[in-house]
């Protein structure tokens, strides 16, 4: 075939493959196009209905409308971005997919929000300051809304940078940025700041050296053993029972706090009962699992399936009932002070039309953004399967509940990612095949001595993506400075309206 013959083929196989781009881009800006435009619309239904509803309020009502689209704004950050630390374990464990983790996520988020949230909490976020006659209710409420809108801003691009952060950091150092401008630093609790600044370290690394004790435990017991079906039959049931205790203890002191106030005997006999329970009804589920099993590590991989889900579901309910008061508390801070003459009080109730708006706010941001750090936490980090996930889980509940009993300030955020950091590590550590020893007794020929000193001498394999650690690091970091300047900008500009 001449040249000529072959161009209007040619002309036409090119048309094509622009056809498909042009189509493909338009795909692409579509999906980007539409979770924005959502949640536009989520905001504006936010400002109808506040506005009409507190439409006596007289020039305090664009403060109040103003104050819940912030609000908003800020829960569908929260759950764009924190909730990923619950469901990308499991999600980057092939447990569950993305699709089942936004669903079974945003239901136990509203449900631990809307029944077990905060009704009261401090006006100022964590303590950070302590407002007096030098502010003013007026400016007590340009602070708020400074603190709110810049956490909001922050988490925002944390999240398009694919940076897992700590909310409650962020709305700490909105307070804080903003309360330096209205007041200067004599405003500041500095004793609350360095226990938060101590947080940065001591949450990610408990949460890794839990989740690398409770994996290497696991391979120890039951991956290395020689019969793996009979350490499975087991272990795995005490291992079910210890995520019960540890869920139990973990929602008594957090996701039940504010409805049910137990003592300290009361969850120790709450836990026991918790682990009693777990391991009498699950040793049969577990004995009729392995009875169709063989005896290799996948098959036993999905013996942690079901307490994998379980767990996910149990953090996700205890963090919609503890940071819904991260994107609602300085909205109703707010709404506290209207119609209100002389003292900041410092503790206030939040109201229901509130809470929903949080509560409602995470699950959408969920369901539209939240599946970018799903993927991050669960996947992009290192490879997780069904047991890895469940140390992940489980080290998140057992390391907050540890630093509760010992006084420790930690993230629960930095403590899920640092855990997925600690199992990736511990896989580089134990299963890299450069750092294997000769068993005694094997000798390996020439070809296979110098096969094995040359891959030591490579280095050994990387199994967590470093870039990873320092970006996320590094956001970790900058939280608090980052926010606390926003804030501050903010309320000067608010200041000059």
């Amino acid at each position: 075939m001449s040249e000529t013959s072959k161009k209007p083929e040619n002309r036409y196989v090119n048309d094509l493959r622009r056809f498909d781009f042009t189509q493909s881009q338009v795909l692409k800006t579509r999906s980007a196009i539409l979770p924005v435009g959502l949640s536009a619309l989520f905001l504006a239904f936010i400002a109808i209905i506040v506005g009409t509803g507190h439409s006596s309020a007289g020039e305090e009502w664009i403060m109040i409308v103003s104050a819940a689209v912030v609000g908003g704004y800020m829960a569908l950050n929260i759950g764009a971005n924190d909730v990923a630390n619950n469901m990308g374990p499991a999600v980057g464990g092939k447990v569950i997919t993305v699709m089942t983790a936004v669903i079974i996520a945003a239901v136990c988020e509203t449900a631990g929000a809307l029944l077990a949230g905060g009704d009261v909490v401090r006006t100022v976020s964590k303590g950070i300051i302590t407002p007096g006659e030098d502010v003013s209710i007026i400016d007590f409420r340009f602070l708020m809304l400074s603190a709110l809108l810049a956490a909001a801003l922050w988490i925002n691009l944390a999240t398009i940078l694919g940076a897992p952060v700590s909310t409650t950091h962020s709305i700490v150092g909105g307070v804080l940025g903003a309360g330096v401008a209205a007041a200067g630093v004599g405003l500041v609790n500095w004793v609350t700041m360095s226990k938060i600044a101590a947080s940065w370290v001591i949450s990610p690394v408990f949460g890794a050296a839990v989740s690398a004790a409770l994996l290497l435990f696991i391979k120890i017991k039951v991956f290395n053993a020689e019969n793996r079906l009979e350490a499975a039959g087991k272990w795995v049931p005490m291992l079910i029972g210890l995520m019960a205790a540890a869920f139990a203890a973990y929602m008594a002191l957090k996701g039940l706090k504010k409805i049910w106030g137990p003592s300290t005997i009361e969850i120790v006999l709450f836990s026991l009962a918790a682990f009693g329970a777990a391991y009498v009804f699950s040793r049969p589920y577990i004995a009729k699992r392995i009875s169709k099993l063989e005896n290799n590590k996948k098959d036993i991989y999905g013996l942690f399936d079901l307490p994998l889900i379980i767990g996910a579901a149990l953090l996700s309910f205890a963090h919609g009932a503890n940071d819904v008061a991260n994107a609602v508390g300085p909205l109703a801070a707010i709404v506290s002070t209207i119609g209100a003459e002389g003292e900041i009080a410092s503790k206030v109730t939040i109201p229901l039309w509130v809470m929903v708006i949080g509560a409602f706010g995470i699950a959408m941001g969920l369901g539209l953004f939240g599946p970018k750090l799903i993927a991050v936490v669960g996947e992009k980090i290192t490879r997780l399967n069904s047991p890895r996930a469940y140390c992940v889980a489980l080290s998140s509940a057992v390391t907050v509940l540890i630093a509760t009993t010992l006084g420790l300030p930690v993230s629960s955020t930095h403590i899920a990612v640092g855990a997925v950091f600690g199992v990736g590590f511990l896989r580089e550590y134990s299963e890299n095949p450069n750092r294997r020893k000769l068993r005694p007794g094997h000798k390996l020929n020439a070809t296979a001595m110098d096969a094995f000193n040359s891959s030591n001498a490579r280095g050994k394999r990387r199994l967590v993506r470093r870039r990873f650690v320092l970006s996320i690091a590094a956001a970790w970091v900058i939280t608090v400075p980052a926010s606390a300047a926003l804030a501050a900008t903010i309320y000067a500009a608010l200041q000059l309206l």
